[in-house]
Order: C-alpha cells, then sequence, then structure tokens
C-alpha cells in the first residue's frame, strides 16, 4: 500500500480527533481532517478499507521509562520491570499494561524501554476503532514519532499540549499552561550540567576555561510560547499529524503486543475463496477415494479374471507346467500352429470349419474321435452311427465341399454301426 492513514486519538471520548493520508510514494498529504469526537470515527471507515492504518495516542496517556534491569532473558527482565517502577507510577501495576520496545536504542546504560498504559484506556481506544470497523495493528504514543533533534530538543504543539522529544526513547507530552515551568526545569538542568562541566575543566590545567553557560535549544515545528533562556529555534511549521507521518519509525515500538496483538484479519473476498477452496478440495477428496475405491475393484476383478484364463488354460492343456497371463496369447498362438491354425485358408481349423456342414446334413453321424495330421494336411475321423447308410451319405456331403475321402471299414457295435474316415483337401496327399 502507497497510502498510509495516521489517525491520532484523544484521551476522552469527547476529545478530537486528527487524522491524514499520507502518499510514502509522493512523499505528500492526499487529504487530512478533524473528527470532533470518537463516535465520528466511523467517518473514516470506507478510507481505512484499502489503506494501511497507524493511529497515534496522547504520550500524555502512558509512562515511558528507560531503565537497567537485572537478568540476562528478555523474559526475565519483561517479568521483573514492572515491580522494579511499582514506587514510580501513580497507579496500580495490576491495572496497567506494560509494552517493550524491541529494537536497538541509543542508551547504552539501559537495557530496557517501556511503555506502561492502563489497560481500560488502551481497551477502550481499541474500542473506538472496532465500532468504526477500522482495523488498526498499529499504536505508537505520539511524542515517539517526532523528529530527534541533533542537539536539544524538538517541539510542536496540537490541541492544548505541546510534544517535545529529546532523543530516541525520551520524549513527554506537556500542557501549554505548565510550559514555562516545564522549560525553566529544563534551563536548570542545562545550569546544572554546565556547571559540572566547568567544575570539572577547572581540575585540567589546561584546559580553557569558558564560564558561559550552554543556552538550552528547541527546535519548534510550530509557534511556541517564548520562554527566558530558551533558544527557539523556528523550523519549517508542518502540519502535526504531517511531522509525525514523515518521522515515524514502526520499527521502534508498537503498543499493540502481547495480549492485545492484532490478528489479521482476512477480507470476506478472501474468506470466500477459502470456503470455495475448501468445498473444491474435498469435493477432490472424495472424487478420488470414489476413484481409488473403483480402480481397487476393477484390480480384484483382474486378478479374478487372470486366475480363471489360468485354471482354464492348464484344464485344457494339463501338461503344461508353468503358465503365466503375460505369456498365455503367445503359448495359444503356438498351440493353434501346431494343429495347422497359423493361416485362415488351410490347416486343422480351416478343414474343421468346411466339414462341420457335413455334420449338420447327417445328424445322425457322431465323431467319436478326431485326429489331424498337419504334414499331410488331413484329418482322420472315427464316428458312430445307427446305420450303415449315414456313413455314405456323409461322403457324398463331404465331397460335395470340395474335400476328398477315403471311407475306411465299417463295423456293428451292437446296435450301432462305426466307422472311418480320412479327409483332405483336393490337391493335398
Amino acid at each position: 500500500m502507497s497510502e498510509t492513514l495516521f489517525i491520532r486519538l484523544g484521551s476522552q471520548r469527547h476529545d478530537p480527533i486528527q487524522w491524514l493520508i499520507w502518499s510514502t510514494e509522493q512523499r505528500e498529504i492526499i487529504a487530512s481532517g478533524d473528527l470532533p469526537q470518537s463516535a465520528d470515527l466511523d467517518q473514516l471507515t470506507e478510507k481505512a478499507q484499502q489503506r494501511k492504518v497507524i493511529g497515534f495516542v496522547p504520550a500524555s496517556d502512558i509512562a515511558l521509562k528507560s531503565l537497567k534491569v537485572p537478568g540476562k532473558s528478555a523474559r526475565a527482565i519483561t517479568a521483573a520491570t514492572p515491580y522494579i517502577l511499582e514506587d514510580d507510577l501513580a497507579q496500580d501495576v495490576e491495572s496497567l499494561f506494560f509494552a517493550y520496545s524491541q529494537s536497538v536504542t541509543d542508551d547504552p546504560n539501559n537495557n530496557c524501554f517501556t511503555a506502561a498504559v492502563e489497560r481500560e484506556q488502551l481497551e477502550g481506544w481499541l474500542s473506538w476503532l472496532s465500532d468504526a470497523n477500522i482495523q488498526c495493528k498499529i499504536l505508537i504514543p505520539d511524542v515517539l514519532a517526532m523528529p530527534i533533534a541533533p542537539s536539544g530538543k524538538s517541539a510542536i504543539a496540537i490541541n492544548d499540549q505541546i510534544l517535545v522529544r529529546s532523543s530516541q526513547w525520551q520524549a513527554m507530552s506537556v500542557d501549554e499552561s505548565v510550559w514555562p515551568l516545564i522549560s525553566q526545569s529544563w534551563v536548570s538542568e542545562q545550569a546544572d550540567l554546565s556547571e559540572d562541566k566547568l567544575t570539572n575543566d577547572s581540575f585540567d590545567e589546561d584546559a580553557e576555561t569558558d564560564t558561559e553557560t550552554e543556552q538550552l535549544t528547541i527546535n519548534a515545528y510550530s509557534t511556541l510560547p517564548n520562554v527566558e533562556q530558551v533558544h527557539i529555534q523556528a523550523m519549517p511549521e508542518e502540519l502535526p499529524l504531517a511531522l509525525l507521518a514523515q518521522n515515524v519509525n514502526v520499527g521502534l515500538f508498537n503498543l499493540l503486543q502481547g495480549e492485545y496483538l492484532v490478528k489479521v484479519q482476512r477480507s470476506t473476498t478472501y474468506t470466500n475463496w477459502l470456503w470455495v477452496a475448501g468445498i473444491a478440495a474435498c469435493a477432490l477428496l472424495v472424487n478420488v477415494g470414489l476413484k481409488g475405491s473403483q480402480l481397487l475393484q476393477l484390480n480384484n476383478q483382474v486378478e479374478s479374471l487372470e486366475s480363471s484364463i489360468v485354471s482354464t488354460y492348464k484344464n485344457t492343456f494339463p501338461e503344461t507346467k508353468r503358465v503365466r497371463v503375460s505369456t498365455i496369447k503367445s503359448q495359444l498362438k503356438g498351440k493353434l500352429y501346431e494343429v495347422g491354425g497359423a493361416s485362415a485358408d488351410s490347416g486343422f481349423l480351416a478343414m474343421l470349419n468346411t466339414i462341420q456342414p457335413a455334420f449338420k446334413q447327417v445328424s445322425s453321424m457322431v465323431p467319436e474321435s478326431m485326429k489331424f495330421d498337419a504334414k499331410r494336411q488331413e484329418i482322420r475321423i472315427q464316428a458312430v452311427s445307427d446305420n450303415y447308410q449315414s456313413f455314405d451319405k456323409f461322403k457324398i456331403a463331404l465331397e460335395q465341399h470340395g474335400l476328398k475321402v477315403s471311407q475306411g471299414a465299417q463295423n456293428n457295435l451292437g446296435d450301432k454301426v462305426t466307422g472311418s474316415f480320412v479327409i483332405s483337401a483336393k490337391g493335398g496327399r
């Protein structure tokens, strides 16, 4: 997202709210405005839909602390911090939420940088945004977005407060009414530092003595009340929220952590696509399951059929010891070749096909045995019938079909007559 919506909330529900849309690519303000109170935040709902949202909250409601906490692990340090600060905070630590900075800071003497805020206050800010359907994952004390001056302090007036920042983690929010008193206390601190420096330098004989007290400098980005012995360095005036937007470092600190960490909410369209994808995945799994079941059934049928083929082949050719389904086709071709079945116009099968109509004509003729001589290309048939005339009729029927027939002797066998035939194609042996 190239645009960010910045919202500065007030301390109370009826405090005014400032908002600004900043373009990070063009480095300029797209839109800005003020809202009378938190109930009007729904006017920003549409603006927040397609933009990243960063919230600022008044530092006057937050205690920023930088301290040295004994402990080797981050967990031990964060567990001890609330009780170390217990005497410095006006509220009961049980009612406060402590958020911690995980970034490297410019203070080498301290190892813990925390912000303490009343849980009720933090939950109030979050409820205002939630009621307006604004998703904000980053909430920062406003003074931590102020620019850091190379020397002195930076300040800007907003509503009835003045935001002041001295270093990366030293910052405060001051009411305009007490600005002169706070400024004078800074002047006194500056004078004490200068006096200490002068005292230390007096012990160095080679050091040049400078009796002039260093003056406190404040870089002001808006008009500030004049204070004696304070040098107000006028900076280019900025809209307060624009100044914060240009200097905010979201990696330094975020109040929304731990139990208040905002989970990313997926858009309705994305959720719908997830449902569609889930249904499609379920349908695919069901389809694959059905296909798998069908494939298993087919495999079982194939195994049963192969077993039946092998069994039938062994029954037909009992002399065969080893049978494989993959070779049965070639084995059958070999068997057919042995009986002269290599050609459709000659051989055992072709002759048998020619003989078959004669058996239909002489229905009383029943073959008992049949042998084929592949070399001679002739069939020897031993047959039985009810009378001798049937043998003559059978011979005539064969000759009518173009076969050469040699009839053997007939013998009585009870009330039946047996005889033999040697049949070959005309032109054969």
